[in-house]
């Protein structure tokens, strides 16, 4: 199994909801408007034996050469993005599924980002996300999965994809939230999308004021970083600045 992090950059992001660029060599986070949390958009591409599988897709900017990014960085490490057979959503807040679909530059019209694989949706995040009723979600960046054919609706609150995905409803950082797990030979992948997004808070007790549920994502983290002491767990964190992805017990090389 390879694992690899595909970096938007670094934002922050306060009570408006908008995520801004923040250069880390140069800025001071002080000079931000008061409450301003620092993150990483970071999805990740995990290739097995079988698949190459996307977890969650950024926000869905363009690099200057008029390219999403999200497809840049995978052919940087050397992945045709039309080769991506799985794209898993943890949830569809904006700064998660903003990749989904992009809208093209020159023809104004809107596009599946990777028409040849497999979506995997919790149908009633879906729902949500098209409600209108928040705004941490944008309804354009993803009614266009509602007619596609690729798309595999995930209406129970546990289950296994293709003998190799297990993932479970959370519904700690909101509502419909889902994590999942990936275990081929020796190692352990997990990807908790916004309930796990940073190691500090797997290592302490933060109840964080925007999870729908704080208490609950806290207690999910403090189960998780014991089952992945136990089990030597690969971490990928979506939001974490300076670790994209964590294990216990790294192997010696």
């Amino acid at each position: 199994m390879r694992i690899y992090p595909l970096s938007e950059g670094s934002f922050t992001i306060d009570q408006t909801k908008v995520f801004v660029p923040f250069d880390t060599a140069s800025e001071n986070l002080q000079n931000r408007p008061k409450g301003s949390l620092l993150v990483e958009i970071q999805p990740f591409v995990v290739v097995t034996e079988q698949d190459i599988i996307l977890f969650d897709t950024g926000l869905g900017y363009f690099n200057n050469a008029g390219i999403l990014q999200l497809h840049d960085q995978l052919m940087q490490i050397g992945i045709d993005p039309s080769s991506v057979t799985k794209v898993f959503m943890s949830h569809l807040h904006k700064d998660h599924a903003g990749g989904l679909s992009y809208l093209h530059p020159i023809h104004n019209e809107r596009f599946i980002s990777f028409p040849y694989a497999k979506y995997y949706i919790q149908k009633r995040e879906f729902a949500l996300a098209i409600s209108g009723t928040s705004p941490s979600y944008l309804a354009e960046q993803v009614q266009l999965l509602e007619n596609f054919s690729g798309v595999v609706w995930l209406e129970n609150d546990e289950g296994i994809i293709d003998n190799l995905i297990h993932y479970q409803l959370t519904a700690g950082h909101s509502l419909y939230h889902q994590v999942a797990w990936i275990k081929e030979n020796d190692t352990i992948f997990f990807f908790g999308g916004d309930e796990a997004p940073q190691l500090q808070q797997m290592k302490s007790k933060f109840v964080a004021k925007y999870d729908m549920d704080g208490k609950k994502a806290m207690e999910w983290r403090q189960l998780w970083w014991q089952e992945g002491l136990a089990n030597n767990w690969t971490y990928a964190f979506y939001h974490d600045i300076q670790y994209p992805t964590y294990q216990h017990n790294p192997p010696i090389k």
